[in-house]
């Protein structure tokens, strides 16, 4: 028996083909596997009790072989704003984030990739905590489940979007975050131009996407067109100079023909200048793209501090003359601990910080 061989196997990590093939190596119909893969990923089960349209003597073989190592809510904070915050624990006692951000008339999920960072942008909570692992698809989509619940539950509401902005580095999960997507736009039904994925910058991780064709959204974290100070609040960089990133961005236009998001956070004597303004818009305009200029939510640290509404305000105007699509997004729970990476950080015991 299974148990007898080792752990069981999570089902969720087998495709609807292996699965298919489970049932018939246990002289089972093959179509059980699809009533099955219905269930998972279409209905969220987090039990082979749930599954009514089974035998018992099926859903007994099941849970006889696997398990479903379903995510909890370990812990939430629900801001003035409606800001929902989610402590997510992992079936291996790990720790990742998501948020819940709605407005008047949409609902969106910020969700996490890794466990922690293998980056180190010296601006994010999600720095101070050593990238552990990866998350698995299914971990990735019942994020987006549970905030999509919560959305019906707080606001009467499905998920309109998802943006893959949360714990860890996207691009480096590539398989894992594709698989992901591909799941999430199945079980709820929603377009993929409604997700977007959030790298920090890696042109070859960017070049290998574009090649897919995908038709979801891309944004790239700059927060500096300046090679010196991008270098400094982000140091990972120094392997990736502005021009090599460019030159992805571009062969992602080129490819995809969909605009780029410039990620854009403006901090007090770091990137508040006329210069750091100059070098955004001459930057942006060398590829289709679109700033997304963000409110900073300062972190623990108290060493980056927001910059001045009037700064802001320079920002959009120039990038306005120069005919940029510009955004200016405000920060959101600010009475909680709203940074990615801050919940999690006070999860975890100081020694696994290291």
């Amino acid at each position: 028996m299974p148990a007898e061989t080792g752990a069981k196997r999570d089902i969720r990590a087998l495709d609807l083909e292996s699965l298919r093939a489970f049932f018939l190596a246990h002289d089972q119909q093959s179509f059980r596997a699809d009533q099955v893969y219905q269930w998972l990923w279409q209905k969220g089960a987090h039990s082979f009790e749930v599954m009514t349209n089974l035998s018992k003597a099926t859903r007994e073989l099941l849970d006889a072989y696997f398990v479903i190592n379903h995510i909890a809510v370990d812990r939430q904070q629900r801001s003035t704003d409606q800001t929902v915050k989610n402590a997510i624990r992992l079936h291996d006692g790990l720790t990742v984030e998501s948020v819940l951000i709605p407005t008047e008339t949409r609902s969106t999920a910020c969700v996490s990739s890794q466990v922690g960072c293998s980056l180190d942008c010296t601006f994010c909570a999600t720095s101070q905590l050593k990238r552990m692992r990866n998350l698995n698809p299914d971990e990735i989509y019942d994020q987006v489940m549970a905030l999509d619940s919560q959305s019906r539950l707080y606001f009467d509401r499905p998920l309109s979007n998802i943006v893959f902005m949360g714990m860890g580095e996207p691009l480096m999960n590539y398989k894992n975050v594709m698989s992901a997507v591909d799941k999430i736009t199945e079980g709820l039904a929603m377009s993929p131009k409604r997700i977007t994925i959030s790298t920090s910058g890696i042109p070859k991780m960017i070049e290998k996407l574009a090649d897919e064709n995908p038709k979801f959204q891309l944004a790239v974290s700059l927060h500096s067109a300046q090679e010196k100070v991008r270098n400094e609040i982000m140091p990972f960089s120094t392997s990736f100079d502005l021009e090599t990133l460019l030159k992805s961005l571009q062969y992602w236009y080129h490819k995809t023909r969909s605009k780029v998001t410039f990620e854009y956070l403006i901090w007090k004597g770091i990137n508040d200048t006329q210069e750091a303004i100059d070098a955004l818009v001459a930057y942006a305009k060398k590829v289709p793209s679109k700033v997304n200029i963000i409110e900073y939510n300062p972190t623990d640290s108290g060493d980056f501090q927001a910059a001045d509404q009037q700064v802001i305000e320079r920002y959009k105007q120039a990038l306005e003359r120069a005919k940029i699509t510009v955004t200016v997004r405000r920060s959101r729970g600010k009475d909680i601990d709203a940074a990615c990476g801050q919940l999690a950080n006070k999860l975890v015991p100081l020694d696994d910080k290291n």
